[in-house]
């Protein structure tokens, strides 16, 4: 899985931290799902899709390969 979610958090001017609290979870969580270390919980992804005002499939992409 790909994230856009470093470019929307810098798009925005929020850091790690800002992001973070607007998401209710852990800097760290966010830093780990910017290192694709991580893959959100469903609530974070559509948390952060309310707070970016994308949809889910635009802020986290999948090959074809991991949906098949």
């Amino acid at each position: 899985m790909k994230t856009r979610l470093k470019e929307l958090r810098a798009r925005e001017g929020f850091n790690q931290t800002e992001l973070a609290k607007r998401a209710r979870v852990s800097r760290q969580t966010i830093s780990l799902i910017e290192r694709e270390d991580l893959m959100p919980s469903l609530l974070i992804a559509v948390r952060l899709s309310h707070i970016f005002n994308e949809p889910i499939e635009k802020i986290f992409i999948f090959d074809e390969e991991e949906l098949s």
